[in-house]
């Protein structure tokens, strides 16, 4: 097997292909138990008797644990290994949305939603590290990008079963469905990940550990990143939890099965990740993600008319955009640094969960104040955050 002349798994390898697998599976269950409430928020609130924001907490809970609980999990794994923590990430995760069939309270809920988040977060910026750490320079992209890939269609198929299977019988049937694929998911990534060949273990210093994550926010580039990951998933997750409130009353009044639909546009997310990747590799990280952002604005205003033609393209290009700039940014953040990695990527992480946890319950204050209109001034304020996060880091980039 050729790795390449440095030892690292380099792109059309046997090698290569394994890891793709394995991060495309992780990618797949992780986003799929995460966002899988967001289709049923209108069920819960019915069931529950509860409000639409206090609904979104089933998905913007999880979201700020999981963000929190990753500053850990990502040093953890400096020291004990990549592979184990994901690993045990997938398999809990799914024991805790299996356990959601037998909650019979609100309360129970938000407490396994919660732990949920705490559980997954052995994931995510545990995956990137080790794909800075095992790939060669010029296969990291498209990696990513693939795991991002996976990311949006587990998101799809996660938010897709529940609507489905909750219109048709129940909502805790589709929770359990999605926790036996999450099983799925983790025999594949058993299976299929190549073992760590260049991460060397630190020792388990949290004086160290600690310095190393705020030496972090010395480091212009960083700093700003996790700024635009914090609007980014903001933006995105508010429209996306208060758009089936939109498409279940007047005047489309779809069903619960219909209106979850919507998340068909997933996989031009995984097609979006892939372009901008390759676009950012040719034109430089910093014009492209300016780019996407613009594109976010015109998704906004295509969102807006009480047509479902206007809104499913709006939403495609949103999806397209939206996945593109998490892409360049994700695998932006621990090539910025030449130590703590996996650090980086959690601190980029940290702000993106967070600001997706935050903003997707901050939404329902809007939309109970001025409806669809109220969430998009909410989001195109994020927006234009996004946009100038963009133009500052392009600037950082040429001054470079």
């Amino acid at each position: 097997m050729s790795e390449g002349t440095a030892g690292k798994i380099v792109a059309g390898t046997p090698a290569f292909r394994r890891a793709n697998v394995a991060v495309f599976s992780c990618g797949f269950s992780i986003f799929a138990i995460l966002y899988c409430p967001q289709p049923i928020l209108p069920l819960l609130t019915q069931e529950f008797g509860i409000t639409p924001a206090e609904s979104s907490l089933a998905v913007s809970l999880p979201c700020i644990t999981l963000a929190i609980a990753m500053l850990f999990a990502s040093s953890l794994s400096e020291v004990f290994g990549r592979k184990p923590l994901m690993l045990g990430a997938l398999a809990l995760s799914s024991i805790l949305t299996l356990a959601l069939y037998w909650a019979d309270s609100w309360t129970q809920i938000l407490w396994l939603r919660a732990l949920a988040g705490i559980t997954l977060s052995g994931a995510p910026a545990v995956t990137l590290a080790y794909l800075g750490d095992e790939m060669a320079p010029k296969a990291v992209a498209p990696a990513v990008g693939l795991y991002v890939g996976g990311s949006a269609i587990g998101g799809m198929a996660g938010r897709l079963a529940s609507a489905a299977i909750s219109d048709a019988g129940s909502w805790r049937v589709s929770m359990a469905l999605i926790a036996a694929a999450g099983f799925v998911s983790l025999l594949v990534f058993w299976r299929t990940m190549p073992p760590s060949r260049y991460f060397t273990a630190s020792k388990a210093s949290v004086s160290v550990l600690v310095r190393s994550m705020f030496g972090l926010f010395a480091e212009r580039t960083i700093v700003l990143l996790v700024v635009a990951g914090f609007f980014g998933l903001g933006s995105f997750m508010t429209l996306f939890n208060y758009l089936g409130f939109r498409l279940q009353q007047a005047p489309f009044e779809l069903s619960q099965a219909t209106a979850g639909l919507v998340f068909l546009a997933y996989p031009i997310g995984s097609v979006g990740s892939a372009f901008f990747g390759a676009q950012a590799a040719r034109y430089g990280r910093g014009p492209v993600l300016i780019f996407c952002a613009c594109c976010l604005f015109v998704a906004l205003a295509m969102m807006m008319p009480d047509s479902l033609i206007s809104i499913t393209c709006g939403l495609a290009l949103l999806t397209f955009s939206f996945f593109g700039a998490h892409a360049i940014c994700s695998g932006w953040a621990p090539a910025a640094t030449p130590h703590s990695k996996a650090q980086a990527s959690s601190l980029y992480l940290l702000l993106y969960y967070v600001g997706g946890g935050v903003a997707g319950s901050v939404g329902g204050i809007f939309w109970a104040w001025q409806g669809w209109v109220g969430v998009a001034m909410f989001c195109g304020t994020l927006m234009l955050g996004i946009l100038s996060v963009g133009i500052a880091l392009n600037r950082t980039a040429q001054a470079r």
